[in-house]
């Protein structure tokens, strides 16, 4: 079933996620529901605070990097069958350079600005039956799994542009919170819930 995506401006997106356990309900279904709504309004990562669950649960597949020429083939083939469920996900170690890259957000629809991120990450998780992993990641693997993360952290890719970045798209973030934008999937939006 395709999900609402909670768009910018809900207290949802600022909650820290709490971790859950495999008696979670109907988490199978929730994390199918989750990738067909991320398939359904293109998107290449999902977090449970996006279809307004505080959880430490997201997913991503960033397989639609592989029509992206500036990679090398190397990449291009990880990133096409890089699909995973990430739940009570930790970020151990962040290292080497930081990097930019233009970044957006099914949350925050029409908006892409340069983030800096450092370029590899050490990460322990848990998948969807519930295995435990520990992964280290680099380039765009890292980043997407960076931003997703960042999400069940309450923080959002807005948060780490600068100052000035941040007053000019201020307007922009205001008519997203409104529901005053037309994006091509499903969004519930903070300003149009019933009182």
């Amino acid at each position: 079933m395709i999900l609402p995506i909670i768009a910018y401006g809900d207290p949802v997106l600022r909650k820290i996620g709490v971790d859950i356990d495999k008696e979670y309900p109907n988490l199978s279904e929730l994390i199918e529901n989750m990738k067909e709504t991320m398939v359904n309004a293109r998107g290449i990562g999902l977090a449970a605070p996006q279809i307004g669950k505080s959880i430490r649960l997201f997913i991503v597949d960033t397989s639609p990097f592989q029509k992206d020429k500036d990679l090398d083939e190397k990449e291009r083939e990880f990133l096409t069958n890089f699909k995973k469920v990430f739940i009570n996900a930790k970020i151990i170690k962040e290292e080497g350079d930081e990097w930019a890259f233009n970044e957006g957000c099914l949350s925050i629809p029409d908006i892409n600005e340069d983030v800096f991120r450092e370029e590899k990450i050490t990460i322990e998780y848990f998948d969807e039956n519930f295995e435990k992993h520990v992964a280290v990641l680099d380039g765009l693997a890292a980043r997407v799994v960076q931003h997703e993360y960042d999400h069940i952290e309450g923080i959002l890719f807005t948060d780490k542009i600068s100052s000035l970045k941040k007053r000019l798209i201020k307007k922009k973030l205001e008519n997203i919170s409104k529901g005053k934008i037309n994006p091509d999937y499903r969004m519930k939006f903070p300003s149009l819930k019933r009182k």
